[in-house]
């Protein structure tokens, strides 16, 4: 799947006022204004085909939802999806029983929330008993990818490399002492540290800890997003991201993107201020690790029980092993978002990607 020869004409390396420091050639702004020629396959595959985007929340990522919501609908929209965004509130339960009772009921919804509103699998369980269909993973795998212990020891199971870890809730941190459970935890895992939340995303909450004495700060901010923290060893390395997905061939990885901030750390500001990251797509890795990563992207996808697209997240460390951090069923879509990246890389559509996994979660309706 590619563009059409007009985009194509227009996908030159840039650096865009969005994406300041990108490095990975990309589609300008008219790109997502573009009209698919009627004659178009695609669009003639899309023709009375209409989607729901789902964006928004009440979580703390709300607003870069909204910005996923946003892309995702300009980019099936371009290739002839008839297609609207809407807010994930009280009103949708009843929009869904109205819009699939009438004349022209969506085919599918594709869900652009981030955080616990997206990620937890409430939120398909509840599209599940409305009886639509939607692109993602079942409710199931998303609670166990969106808990990252629980992530982590399925996927340790599979034989992949994770962090040693420790998860810490906040009663039982409060309860057997603070000072003493930390003395005990670098004891056992040493220095640095990242702590993050064991459920969350956008890595808010997360702190590296160099010092001993940066522990109890990086406890208390992790426990403003959640009510456990997880505790990783700080693996050293190159960063990488890897979109996986399935279009009914089964999983396949796209091009790793390689993560580079400024600050050293892939933290919020880092991933959604421009100018703060850069990016590589692909990776700056050799034949091999590049193998290596991607088949340790989409065991973690199997190991998860996950369909469609996930976006698996790793530290490539000195000798080319690959870690495992974390798993996103709901990875973000924006401008400077890693999928749309990862998928520009592999010289894929945007829009005719998410068409393809909407008529295939239709199917499955």
């Amino acid at each position: 799947m590619t563009g059409d020869s007009t985009t194509a004409e227009r996908v030159v390396p840039v650096r865009d006022s969005t994406t300041a420091e990108r490095v990975v050639p990309v589609r300008d702004s008219t790109t997502a204004e573009r009209v698919v020629p009627a004659g178009d396959s695609t669009t003639a595959a899309a023709n009375g085909f209409r989607a729901l985007v789902l964006a928004g929340g009440l979580s703390h990522e709300r607003d870069v939802s909204l910005k996923s919501g946003r892309r995702v609908l300009d980019a099936i929209r371009s290739v002839g999806v008839e297609a609207e965004l809407r807010d994930a509130d009280a009103s949708l339960l009843t929009h869904l029983a109205e819009t699939q009772a009438g004349a022209h009921p969506y085919a599918a919804v594709l869900v652009a929330l981030h955080g616990g509103a997206g990620e937890d699998g409430a939120l398909r369980e509840v599209l599940e008993i409305a009886e639509v269909p939607y692109v993602g993973s079942t409710p199931d795998a998303c609670r166990i990818a969106w808990d990252k212990p629980t992530a982590k020891a399925l996927a340790g199971r599979a034989g992949l490399s994770t962090p040693g870890s420790v998860v810490l809730p906040h009663a039982a941190f409060r309860e057997l002492g603070a000072g003493a459970v930390l003395d005990r935890l670098v004891g056992h895992l040493g220095l640095p540290l990242m702590v993050k939340p064991a459920r969350g995303g956008s890595a808010l909450g997360c702190t590296t800890v160099d010092k001993p004495d940066e522990l109890p700060g990086a406890m208390v901010s992790c426990f403003s997003y959640g009510e456990a923290a997880l505790v990783e060893q700080f693996v050293t390395g190159t960063e990488v991201a890897v979109t996986v997905v399935d279009t009914g061939s089964g999983p396949r990885a796209l091009p790793a993107v390689e993560i580079v901030p400024l600050s050293g750390v892939y933290d919020y500001t880092a991933r959604y201020t421009a100018g703060q990251t850069e990016f590589y797509a692909p990776a700056r890795l050799s034949e091999q690790v590049a193998s290596s990563v991607a088949a340790a992207a989409v065991a973690a996808h199997v190991a998860l029980g996950l369909r469609d697209l996930s976006r698996v997240d790793l530290i490539v460390d000195a000798d080319g092993t690959p870690h495992l951090l974390e798993v996103n069923t709901s990875p973000g879509m924006t401008e400077t978002s890693l999928l749309p990246m990862a998928v520009e890389a592999a010289g894929l559509s945007f829009g005719e990607l998410l068409c393809e996994l909407l008529r295939q979660a239709a199917a499955r309706g």
